[in-house]
């Protein structure tokens, strides 16, 4: 079963195509990744499947529910969490779920019940009654996924889930989400800029560049479609013509051409193939800067779709 499905979503702001024709589907139960640089389009999306934004062509449904007709129903079985913390900082844990629960109909025994099913579900419960302002950033983003939850939802969105958390607290979020998928039978769709994450949470993802879905699929078959390990050299600009020559010539046919000195190729076996490029290029005189040798990432997934470099491209957004 489809629990999320999106067809040729359209949006413009101004002189900006948010979205430019942007289908995916993401089935019940499923982790699914928009991964993406900043300004790609990602958080636009997220917003037109809850409701907060109106598309201005295509079609989506979540839940079986209309976006564009049905948008109560879709409220009902979603939970979303912004980039933006959504809790009051003056309240304590328990009281910004309780108050939550309250806005979504819930009450008594339920609402109190639910309410410390997830201050333990989310790792808050010695924190529960201590004002949010006193909480690191890393439990701050666990209330705010744990507010998301109150009302039971079928589907979660989580956009930019780990944005400011440092390298220790991202990890540990990485566990809570995996945790909740499975505790709760949640159906996740989350955006992220990180290709650590994308790689270790999503079970599927959807690459999203410039308002487009690029390629889909998992993380694993993404990185496996690029034959071969990648190598950079980088060599000065006037070299980059005769670099290309001597790679192609000795079976490292270059893909990209990088700020205009860093050649991008992929080769069967990196490790065998480095020496005799390297021989090759300073047998032709080609002063080399820097040579480096990777096994296929999602960045290079990224580069090999786009033709552009995820980081470089993350940046300038």
């Amino acid at each position: 079963m489809e629990a999320i499905v999106v067809e040729e979503l359209r949006k413009r702001y101004g002189d900006v195509q948010a979205l430019d024709g942007v289908s995916f589907a993401v089935q019940e139960g499923e982790v699914f990744g928009l991964l993406g640089p900043n300004g790609a389009g990602k958080s636009t999306t997220v917003r037109s499947l809850v409701t907060l934004t109106m598309p201005d062509s295509g079609s989506a449904s979540v839940a079986g529910h209309d976006v564009l007709r049905e948008q109560n129903a879709v409220r009902r079985v979603i939970g979303y969490v912004p980039q933006d913390s959504g809790v009051d900082e003056l309240g304590t844990g328990r009281e910004n779920l309780m108050l939550q629960g309250r806005v979504q109909g819930m009450r008594g025994k339920d609402l109190r019940a639910r309410t410390e099913t997830l201050l333990e579900l989310v790792g808050i419960t010695e924190a529960a009654d201590r004002i949010v302002k006193t909480y690191s950033g890393g439990m701050r983003r666990r209330l705010d996924i744990a507010l998301g939850l109150v009302h039971r939802p079928r589907v979660l969105f989580l956009d930019e889930p780990t944005t400011g958390l440092d390298p220790e607290a991202r990890v540990v979020m990485w566990e809570e989400v995996s945790r909740l998928a499975q505790a709760e039978s949640l159906t996740i769709l989350l955006t992220t800029h990180y290709l650590e994450e994308a790689d270790q949470l999503a079970d599927r993802l959807a690459i999203v560049s410039q308002g487009r879905v690029v390629v889909e699929g998992t993380p694993a078959a993404l990185k496996a479609g690029l034959r071969g390990d990648a190598v950079h050299v980088e060599v000065e600009n006037a070299a980059v013509a005769e670099a290309q020559r001597v790679l192609a010539a000795v079976g490292a046919a270059p893909e990209q051409v990088l700020d205009g000195r860093t050649i991008v190729s992929r080769v069967e076996n990196g490790g065998r193939a480095l020496p005799g490029i390297i021989s090759a290029l300073e047998t032709a005189g080609i002063p080399v800067a820097s040579v480096s040798l990777s096994r296929p990432s999602l960045d290079d997934v990224y580069l090999h779709f786009t033709g552009r470099e995820f980081a470089s491209e993350d940046r300038a957004a």
